[in-house]
């Protein structure tokens, strides 16, 4: 069987992984370049029963379980550590609190800690563009070509819906079933087959080189921003293996770029984000910080992801809109597909909750401009 997966981040990687260990010939098609996008910039957080009472909770628990088995199959190295969580907030300058030393002796005074959220037994993290990376060379080693190109259509056998090709920069890849995995950029695809809506959300981090000084700490924060706009801020930290610390808040929605390479974050987003990093600790100092990013979270009508066959067409599947869950949930959800196309059902989780007809297709008209 020959599939073409559209889209190289970690939803792609690890479909074109899984299939690829069940002898399908695979043909991941990438436009800019593996993990160009959120599966390069996210966080990397790993939690085992956070989604616990919805509709992921089957989808994060095996996923979990494949984030702790992958590394004893794959010989690679993305940064794969257990590591422990704990939510607070930050004291305002009017807390009696303000000088209180932390809990956490890395974090400044007043950085209180309310609440230890898990172990290392439930919790993990990885380097997310090492992960991805890593999973598309063990696609590639089992056979998996990573191509260049733009997908712009699919072709149909005459009088048919089963799909035939992808049209990729004007050539025609024969196939026998299509993957469309392009994180927001997925919303494109509903020109050329039935597609709910998918949107993207931009979430602007810092990185920075830590070393040792941060251990295996996850935080989740609230901080009240004591600019103009008095905010109240949910702060998330993530110090990875390789030593380096990813700090994200202030997401907001603005349009999508055509190019995955032309996002840019808000340089005022940053300048906040970086005088709240600050605050945290003496740790995050202006001269560590490796990089100023932003990515676009895929994001649904309903919140949860498109996972399954596409509407009104054979050999058509998606896998997309996984929220700020996508590095977790990649694994899962590339088994899943590749159950599905090899064997007609997923088998080792339940896609029922995420069947792309569960809500109504984008009109293409929509898309087109004058």
């Amino acid at each position: 069987m020959r599939v073409v997966i559209c889209g190289g981040g970690v939803v792609g990687a690890c479909t074109a992984y899984f299939l690829s260990r069940r002898g399908a010939q695979v043909i991941v098609v990438e436009s800019t370049e593996v993990a160009a996008a959120a599966s390069g910039k996210a966080g990397g957080f790993l939690a085992l029963d956070w989604c616990a009472g919805t509709p992921l909770d089957a989808l994060a628990r095996r996923s979990f379980q494949l984030h702790a088995a992958l590394p004893k199959e794959i010989a690679d190295d993305w940064g794969y550590r257990p590591m422990t969580a704990y939510s607070g907030f930050v004291a305002s300058e009017r807390d009696p609190r303000r000088q209180k030393p932390s809990e956490l002796d890395w974090l400044s005074n007043g950085v209180v800690i309310g609440s230890h959220l898990s172990t290392t037994e439930t919790t993990a993290i990885v380097h997310p563009r090492m992960f991805t990376s890593a999973m598309m060379r063990a696609a590639q080693a089992r056979g998996a070509e990573l191509r260049r190109g733009r997908a712009t259509g699919v072709v149909r056998h005459t009088h048919a819906t089963t799909v035939r090709g992808v049209e990729v920069d004007g050539d025609i890849l024969e196939t026998d079933a299509v993957v469309v995995a392009m994180g927001p950029w997925s919303l494109l695809a509903a020109e050329w087959m039935s597609l709910p809506a998918v949107f993207g959300q931009r979430s602007p981090s810092l990185v920075y080189d830590t070393g040792a000084d941060v251990p295996p700490h996850a935080l989740f924060l609230d901080y009240h921003d004591e600019t103009e706009t008095g905010d109240m801020v949910s702060v998330e930290v993530f110090p990875r293996a390789d030593g380096s610390t990813h700090i994200t808040a202030l997401s907001d929605v603005v349009p999508l770029p055509i190019d995955p390479a032309a996002v840019k974050p808000d340089s005022e987003a940053i300048g906040r984000l970086q005088a709240i990093a600050e605050r945290l600790s003496p740790v995050f100092r202006p001269e560590r910080i490796v990089a100023r990013q932003a990515c676009f979270r895929p994001v649904t009508h309903d919140g949860l992801p498109l996972i399954g066959k596409v509407p009104r067409s054979e050999g058509l599947y998606v896998a997309t809109g996984h929220n700020v869950w996508g590095i977790l949930n990649s694994p899962a959800t590339g088994e899943a597909i590749a159950e599905l196309i090899a064997d007609g059902a997923a088998q080792s989780v339940d896609l029922a909750p995420f069947n792309p007809m569960r809500l109504p297709s984008l009109d293409p008209s929509l898309l087109r401009t004058s």
